[in-house]
């Protein structure tokens, strides 16, 4: 029997699954370190020339589906300078 054309599309996203959800993250941990809102990074989005309402911003950033341009504009958008990603170097010398 074939697999219908959702399933496979399925099985091609899921390795990048880990990596959607630690960008969300990125992005959530930001926003909650700075105290900024939906609202207030869709004006400081705005600033860049990304013109994005609060609730696109919401739904785009919880459905996990967005380019690396799009996290990189919200964390300059947000001010920040770098960032750390510990926890994917430790679980990735841990398969090595």
């Amino acid at each position: 029997m074939e697999e219908a054309p959702n399933d496979r599309g399925r099985l091609k996203l899921e390795p990048y699954g880990e990596w959607e959800e630690e960008a969300k993250g990125l992005i959530e941990e930001e926003m909650v370190r700075r105290g900024i809102r939906y609202k207030q990074l869709s004006r400081l989005l705005e600033k860049l020339g990304v013109y994005e309402s609060p609730d696109q911003l919401n739904r785009k950033i919880n459905r996990k589906r967005f380019s690396a341009a799009f996290l990189i504009a919200c964390l300059r958008a947000m001010g920040v300078e770098t960032i750390a990603l510990y926890q994917f170097e430790q679980e990735q010398n841990k398969e090595m």
